[in-house]
């Protein structure tokens, strides 16, 4: 296991990821209609987001000044966007690179490096930041008196609380919620194209296998 991986909590989970979990899921209950593609959505997710720390970790290495910390390296210039057939990766990279990171990305989460599926700039973050504070904020206009001052602290408290509980909130939601271990993914190409909005892209297509 790569020692620059930062523990996010799973080393003291009882429940911890198995290789056949999503398989079982899908063997027993795949007449559910979406399923396995919600399934897929979070695998893919989950290796996005390694990709992005594998592609980070190496181009840090080609300056080492930037290396020599313990920290995790996070180019925040690159960015990604899952789908449940693959995701889409932005930034300046090369596509070779981009294959290598994908595959030493799956190699190293599938073997233990499960730290690598939660990544700090995920849109779960924020979406858990704003619902914290929207729920906290409604709750304490409710309780509070109505006046302009009582409201106006009681906002500033709910937004002060919910900035300093968001961020374990969120990354408790992607462990448990957003993403899965990729343990059925296996990479099928790298290709270069546009999203949905039409932005470049590179998108790498994934495809399901069962777990070895």
């Amino acid at each position: 296991m790569n020692n620059t991986t930062s523990a996010t909590g799973w080393e003291s989970d009882w429940i911890k990821p198995n290789c056949d979990q999503d398989s079982t899921l899908v063997k027993q209950f795949g007449f559910l209609p979406g399923l396995k593609e919600i399934l897929m959505l979070r695998q893919v997710h989950a290796l996005e987001h390694s990709t992005v720390w594998v592609l980070s970790e190496m181009q840090s290495q080609r300056n080492r000044s930037d290396w020599d910390n313990e920290e995790k390296a996070d180019n925040e210039n690159l960015g990604g966007l899952s789908t449940d057939q693959g995701f889409y990766l932005y930034g300046q990279v090369n596509p070779l690179e981009l294959q290598r990171a994908v595959r030493q990305a799956l190699y190293r989460i599938k073997t233990g490096e499960w730290n690598l599926a939660v990544h700090p700039r995920c849109g779960t973050n924020l979406s858990v930041a704003m619902f914290v504070t929207g729920g906290l904020a409604f709750g304490i206009h409710l309780l509070l008196p109505k006046g302009p001052i009582e409201q106006l602290i009681g906002l500033g408290v709910a937004t002060a609380y919910a900035f300093q509980v968001s961020p374990d909130l969120g990354q408790s939601a992607q462990k448990y919620l957003t993403t899965s271990i990729p343990f059925n993914l296996e990479m099928v190409d790298v290709t270069q194209t546009k999203d949905f909005w039409g932005r470049s892209a590179y998108f790498v297509r994934v495809q399901w296998q069962e777990s070895q």
